[in-house]
C-alpha cells in the first residue's frame, strides 16, 4: 500500500496545502509472475495470490474522502483503517486538508469549494494515476466532511457519479430553515464565529451562493446527470435530525438517495471507520479484484 502526503501551492487558496493520497499498490508487480521468475522477498499479509502488473498510463477509480471539523487530512488515516479498505477494493483515496472551512467559497474570501471542485481534480488527475471518467470518481465525507461531500456533489454532479454523506451535521444543508436558525442563533456566534463569517447573515442566506436547496433544484430541472446519494447516520447521533432533513429535501426534489440508519452508533470514529469499509466493500460501484472486466 502507498500512503503519501502531497504538498503543493494551491492557486485558488493562495497557500500551500497538504493532501493525503492512498494508492492500492500491494497487489501490483513490475513483471508478470506467470511469465518471469524473479527472487521474491515475501508478500504483504493478506495479498497472496494473483496479482496485477503495472503498466504506463494505468488509472484508478478515485474516492475523495473529506475529513471532519477540527481534523486534518492525516487524522482520517490515523483514526480509521481507510488505507486498508482502499487496498482491498483497488481504489485510490484523496483527502485534502480543508481546515474548518465547511468546503464553501466563504464570505470572508477563501474559496474552498472552488478548490475542491475546480482545482483539486485537475491537479490529482494530472500528477497521479486517477481516472478522469465521471463513473470512476466518488466523494465521501464524515461529520463536517459529510456536508462538504453532499454540497460538492450537488453543485458539481458532472464530477462524481456517487456521494456518501456520513453523519453530516454541520455546514452545507438543503434545509434553509435549519441554516437560518443556526446563523441567527447565539451558539455559533459565541463558539464558532467562523460559521457566520463563512455563510453570512441569516436574512441574506436564501438565494445566495450557499443556498444549496436552490442549487439542487436548478440542477434537477436542468436534466443533467445527477450524483447518486448514500446518507448514513448513527441512531444515537445528536445531529440525526439535521441529517434526516437533508434526506427529506433530496427526496422532495426527486434525487436518488439511500438512507442508512446505523443502529447503536453515535458521532465518532467507530461509526465512520465501519461505514467507510461498508461503502467501499459493498455499496459504491467500484472495480474490485477478481473479475476480468474489473481490471484497471
Amino acid at each position: 500500500m502507498s500512503l503519501m502526503r502531497f504538498n503543493y501551492r494551491s492557486s485558488v487558496l493562495g497557500k500551500y496545502v497538504d493532501i493525503s493520497i492512498v494508492l492500492p499498490t500491494d497487489r501490483y508487480d513490475f513483471y508478470d509472475l506467470e511469465k518471469e521468475k524473479y527472487g521474491l522477498h515475501g508478500e504483504a499479509p493478506g495479498h497472496q495470490g494473483k496479482r496485477n502488473v503495472y503498466h504506463p498510463g494505468m488509472k484508478f477509480q478515485t474516492v475523495y474522502l473529506i475529513h471532519g471539523g477540527g481534523d486534518d487530512d492525516s487524522l482520517t488515516y490515523r483514526y480509521t483503517n481507510a488505507e486498508r479498505y482502499a487496498q482491498e477494493n483497488n481504489v485510490m483515496l484523496v483527502t485534502p486538508d480543508i481546515a474548518n472551512s465547511f468546503g464553501v467559497d466563504a464570505d470572508y474570501g477563501i474559496k474552498y469549494q472552488t478548490f475542491l471542485a475546480k482545482e483539486l481534480p485537475v491537479v490529482i488527475q494530472s500528477l497521479f494515476p486517477s481516472s478522469p471518467k465521471r463513473e470512476d470518481n466518488f466523494i465521501m465525507g464524515y461529520a463536517m466532511g459529510g456536508n462538504v461531500a453532499l454540497g460538492t456533489a450537488i453543485m458539481h454532479p458532472e464530477l462524481f457519479c456517487a456521494c456518501v454523506d456520513m453523519s453530516g451535521g454541520i455546514g452545507m444543508t438543503l434545509d434553509n430553515e435549519v441554516m437560518k436558525e443556526e446563523l441567527s442563533g447565539s451558539h455559533f456566534r459565541n463558539f464558532m464565529p467562523i460559521y457566520n463569517s463563512s455563510f453570512g447573515e441569516a436574512d441574506g442566506y436564501e438565494g445566495s451562493a450557499h443556498d444549496l436547496y436552490a442549487i439542487a433544484k436548478r440542477k434537477k430541472e436542468s436534466k443533467e446527470p445527477l450524483s447518486r446519494f448514500y446518507v448514513c447516520c448513527g441512531s444515537e447521533e445528536f445531529i440525526r435530525y439535521r441529517v434526516e432533513k437533508d434526506v427529506d429535501k433530496l427526496r422532495e426534489l426527486g434525487y436518488e438517495v439511500d438512507y442508512i440508519l446505523a443502529e447503536g452508533y453515535t458521532h465518532d470514529f467507530k461509526m465512520w471507520d465501519d461505514y467507510i469499509r461498508i461503502m467501499l466493500d459493498e455499496t459504491l460501484p467500484l472495480k474490485r479484484f477478481g473479475k476480468e472486466e474489473d481490471k484497471v
